[in-house]
């Protein structure tokens, strides 16, 4: 495995770990569905980690999506659920 996998393994991991931030289901932030964002970014990189790293195109694009809007929702955040979703920001730059 190298290190780029052995990365998003780990991050991988401690995401499946963490609660979803409470509170957040069903909110929107800056036009953002903070539930499918999660769902989307987490269904890229578990398919990038079950294809050995490598994504179709339809989801290359859907990560592109996710980590604009990520770069959008993060700077409003705050505590539990700015760590969450940064870690899904980490992943997805790491699978881009």
């Amino acid at each position: 495995m190298d290190q780029r996998s052995a990365s998003v393994a780990q991050l991988w991991e401690a995401h499946l770990r963490a609660p979803f931030p409470s509170g957040l289901g069903g909110t929107e932030v800056e036009g953002v569905d903070l539930v499918l964002l999660d769902a989307d970014a987490a269904g890229c990189v578990r398919t990038w980690l079950d294809n050995g790293g490598h994504l179709d195109d339809w989801r290359r694009s859907v990560v592109s999506s996710c980590s604009h809007q990520l770069d959008l929702v993060l700077p409003v955040l705050a505590d539990e659920a700015a760590g969450y979703y940064r870690r899904l920001r980490d992943l997805t730059a790491l699978i881009a």
